[in-house]
């Protein structure tokens, strides 16, 4: 028969900055690192690490500092390239 432990404690959660996910985030950039592996050396969720190395090629170092949404910057140059019409439409009709 196995022995098993059984955890009751959740604990607190942790507060990381922006600098500490960044530096969790580029561990898993090395590719003989496993996301797992370097989850589990710095005490974080997988799922979490993914969200965060996600975000990070998506939005940059921004992405990781906080758990706003962040936007992609191909739909900021989409936007920009809307406003930029709309202004010239604009224009054109004074």
């Amino acid at each position: 028969m196995s022995d098993f432990e059984i955890i009751t404690d959740v604990g607190r959660r942790r507060r990381r900055s922006s600098s500490e996910k960044l530096r969790i985030v580029e561990e898993t950039l090395d590719e003989t690192a496993s996301i797992s592996v370097v989850a589990r050396r710095n005490g974080v969720a997988p799922d979490l690490l993914y969200r965060w190395r996600r975000l990070m090629l998506e939005g940059g170092a921004v992405a990781v500092s906080g758990d706003d949404d962040v936007t992609s910057n191909r739909a900021v140059r989409q936007m920009e390239d809307r406003i930029r019409e709309l202004e010239r439409q604009l224009g054109a009709r004074r």
